[in-house]
């Protein structure tokens, strides 16, 4: 019953309206992400784009201090301890991800996705770390497989914990990229006829029932987050689950569109810091 009140509760929100991605489908990355923050702060002038770094949990200070109160003890200090020891085992030829990965692997994240001109593509964090390991004669984790991939990114990301957000695109190839992922942003799908700007954009600080929808900006710089305390999740996961949520059909986690997705989400929040990894509902 409660799937089903949700599913017309977002059926109705669809009739909205996209207004803000038609207005700026021509605008370049720094544009975009200051038209949401005059659209965002129009919309909700008590609460700073800082803040956003929460989520929803910026538009309510009881369910902040709920979440402050939790992050005290967090429940998922077994799962980041397994990522850690994870990182820090050798490969089998004594190298470790630190040797192959900028910084060794800290303050990095916040750089990616980044668009790689040799690869003519769009390189997630997870693709960094896949990289690192065929390097290094180990096999590819799959993106979508939390016992692994999940895990290791749940302390990895750890290491760039206040590192500012600084997603670049240059270039007609990257610009092309951060296009695409922006047209899927913004792209109605599904039998609902929905978007994700439809939720984060024109309904973010609104409730869905007894939940606040969180805004774009900020949404990139917590992943993965552990959902109810203990549910490991990436963000690519949680594309997934929902374009599933409006009856559409997702791309394949690591394919171009959701890399892409990605890419133009994360330039969002360019300038804000990172803080992973984090419990959500």
């Amino acid at each position: 019953m409660k799937q089903k009140n949700i599913l017309k509760l977002l059926a109705g929100m669809a009739g909205l309206g996209i207004a803000l991605g038609a207005a700026t489908v021509h605008a370049t990355p720094e544009q975009d992400r200051q038209d949401l923050i005059k659209h965002y702060t129009s919309k909700n002038p008590n609460v700073n784009i800082e803040d956003y770094v929460y989520g929803a949990l910026a538009f309510d200070a009881d369910s902040k201090a709920q979440y402050d109160a939790i992050m005290e003890f967090p429940p998922y200090e077994a799962t980041i301890e397994a990522g850690r020891k994870m990182w820090e085992t050798p490969f089998k030829n004594g190298k470790t991800y630190a040797d192959c990965l900028p910084g060794g692997g800290k303050q990095i994240a916040g750089n990616y996705p980044m668009f790689d001109d040799a690869k003519g593509k769009v390189v997630t964090l997870h693709d960094a770390i896949n990289s690192c390991r065929t390097a290094n004669g180990e096999d590819a984790y799959k993106v979508d497989d939390m016992k692994t991939m999940g895990v290791l990114t749940s302390y990895m990301r750890t290491l760039s914990d206040g590192m500012l957000v600084n997603i670049k695109v240059e270039g007609p190839k990257a610009m092309a990229a951060y296009q695409d992922g922006k047209t899927t942003f913004f792209g109605r799908r599904g039998q609902l006829n929905f978007a994700c700007a439809s939720c984060h954009v024109q309904n973010a600080g609104v409730r869905l029932r007894s939940e606040l929808i969180s805004p774009a900006i900020g949404h990139t710089v917590h992943w993965p987050v552990f959902r109810g305390g203990d549910t490991l999740t990436t963000l690519q996961q949680r594309y997934s689950g929902c374009f599933r949520m409006v009856r559409g059909v997702p791309a394949a986690q690591g394919s171009a569109t959701m890399n892409n997705l990605e890419y133009f989400h994360s330039s969002l929040s360019n300038g804000l810091p990172m803080k992973a990894s984090v419990f959500r509902k």
